[in-house]
């Protein structure tokens, strides 16, 4: 059995999308989100944690603004994932925010699915965030299509031992998985654990063929891949 194990910004997601519309509009409404939702116990737990993270009692004002430093430094801490998730899950619900995927990933993604292939997300945003997106995209829920999810409460996505956890939790030899990222860091630590990997480059030309020069195969799309080839090529 081959799996699938797939990032997403910057390979299903346009990097844009995330940085110059999620983010932004989380962080223009998060200081109210936080004031008016105390009582809710999701929020509550990450004032909490908050407290734990900084050892002391921290004022609520003062928990906002570290969130929205956190925001503005793009910290990956749990606390601020869970708001932002939140905050999302509103926009989204609202009809305010619609996610992006590239237009070649739906298809591609389906057609794998059909053929048994297991598909999964590995992503430095949260677990909640990745299924918001995934649900809200211009083609529909794509969650059905997907097997599971991993974020950084698995490991760090430049830390071999990372990919070695998620294999043992998919249940899958490391050399049966396919992971497709934009970031060569995260490939090089897959490979490491015994993946195998192909490299998005967005920026290519989508009828430019896909090359093998570079230390991994190189796509501009989802079209170029066949998950069940050596090389993750099709």
């Amino acid at each position: 059995m081959t799996a699938v194990l797939t990032d997403i910004e910057g390979t299903t997601t346009d990097i844009a999308f995330v940085h110059k519309v999620l983010f932004p509009y989380a962080r223009e409404r998060l200081p109210d989100f936080v004031r008016a939702r105390t009582g809710d116990a999701a929020v509550a737990a990450c004032l909490a944690e908050i407290n734990e993270l900084e050892k002391r009692a921290v004022p609520l004002e003062d928990a906002i603004a570290l969130l929205v430093r956190w925001s503005d430094e793009d910290r990956k801490i749990k606390p601020l994932k869970t708001v932002q998730g939140l905050i999302w899950t509103d926009g989204y619900r609202d009809g305010a925010l619609k996610a992006h995927v590239y237009r070649d990933v739906p298809p591609a993604l389906s057609a794998w699915h059909e053929s048994g292939i297991k598909l999964y997300v590995y992503s430095s945003g949260s677990i909640a965030a990745q299924k918001l997106l995934f649900a809200h995209t211009g083609a529909g829920d794509l969650t059905p299509l997907f097997d599971g999810y991993f974020d950084t409460g698995t490991g760090a996505k430049t830390d071999p031992e990372s990919y070695e956890k998620i294999a043992g939790a998919i249940g899958e030899e490391p050399a049966a998985i396919l992971f497709l990222s934009d970031a060569v860091k995260e490939l090089k630590a897959a490979r490491l654990a015994g993946l195998r990997c192909v490299l998005f480059d967005r920026t290519r030309d989508p009828g430019t063929p896909p090359s093998s020069s570079n230390a991994f195969p190189v796509v501009s799309g989802f079209q170029q891949i066949d998950p069940r080839a050596e090389t993750g090529l099709a």
